[in-house]
């Protein structure tokens, strides 16, 4: 049956990184595990917000990854200089939780608080 990870987590941008971030996770379209990504149905105020949930297999985690690392890069769009940021929660069924933060062009993978624990039940 395979290993599975429940991906779960959000993406924060302007309005124009939005549109590249669209672009990028259109260009990775795979039919099934982009489904997990969403939007709100209406934009509130100046921070858009992108999320994640689904539970994917292992062998899937590079396609997703790639997608965050590709989505991480995107350049500030304006003179605040503010980047893509975001975090995310993956509970593999074998290894445990993992935190994965966007942030600074890049994702970085740390072990997951303590804390997050109950989420693997």
């Amino acid at each position: 049956m395979g290993v599975y990870v429940s991906v779960r987590g959000w993406l924060e941008c302007d309005e124009t990184q939005l549109v590249a971030v669209q672009e990028i996770i259109s260009s990775h379209e795979d039919k099934h595990y982009s489904n997990g990504w969403g939007s709100p149905r209406q934009h509130v105020n100046w921070t858009h917000y992108i999320f994640y949930g689904a539970d994917i297999r292992e062998s899937a985690l590079d396609w997703f990854i790639g997608q965050i690392r590709e989505i991480a890069r995107l350049p500030a769009s304006d003179e605040d200089g503010d980047l893509v940021q975001g975090l995310f929660l993956a509970s593999h069924e074998v290894d445990g939780t993992t935190e994965w933060q966007v942030r600074d062009g890049q994702l970085f993978t740390l072990p997951a608080d303590i804390r997050h624990q109950y989420l693997d039940g």
